[in-house]
């Protein structure tokens, strides 16, 4: 058997040795953005890893194999601190949204609330995948969803009266374009 390869592995449960023992979602990610092989690769957003690899663990090998695309969709997702927060922000809300927090909570007062750190990034991530009552369809598009959404924390979008810097498609060229081979 050759080697394993980004097209050819497996997504599985749990964190691997090498590529050999199959590979997580994040680890595929590190795979495609050329890092060494890792569960947290440097160019995915922390808060999106975390999400990530809790999900990942947390579901059925046939749903797993949809997060292929996801892996190749959040390289490239670090940002600034202040993306990261929204993104947390974001993360905690869709829990909330899921589950309520626990009234024991309600009980510390708001003013010592503000004192408390903020929770890592892999408690919030743990937190929002408890908080999702069964793991189905429905919720596998939810889930999917929310990746859709944090990515979409910090993107750059240009206005609509910049579209003259479009290029056009090279089947809609008069005259195809020369471009070099990299």
């Amino acid at each position: 058997m050759g080697s394993v390869t980004f097209q050819t592995i497996k997504l599985s449960k749990g964190k691997h040795r090498s590529p050999d023992d199959g590979a997580c979602v994040m680890e595929l990610a590190s795979m495609l953005a050329g890092e060494q092989f890792t569960d947290h690769p440097a160019s995915v957003c922390p808060v999106i890893s975390a999400l990530m690899r809790s999900y990942n663990d947390s579901i059925d090998d046939r749903r797993r194999q949809d997060l292929y695309a996801y892996a190749a969709k959040v390289v490239g997702s670090r940002s600034s601190l202040a993306v990261e927060r929204a993104r947390a922000e974001r993360l905690t809300a869709w829990t909330h949204e899921r589950r309520p927090p626990r009234r024991s909570r309600w009980l510390v007062s708001g003013r010592l609330r503000a004192f408390a750190p903020d929770p890592p990034v892999h408690i919030l991530a743990a937190r929002a995948v408890q908080a999702i009552s069964a793991h189905d369809d429905r919720t596998h598009a939810e889930v999917l969803s929310l990746v859709d959404s944090l990515l979409s924390i910090g993107r750059r979008v240009r206005p609509a009266d910049m579209s003259w810097l479009d290029v056009p498609a090279r089947d809609q060229l008069a005259e195809p374009l020369d471009i070099p081979a990299a």
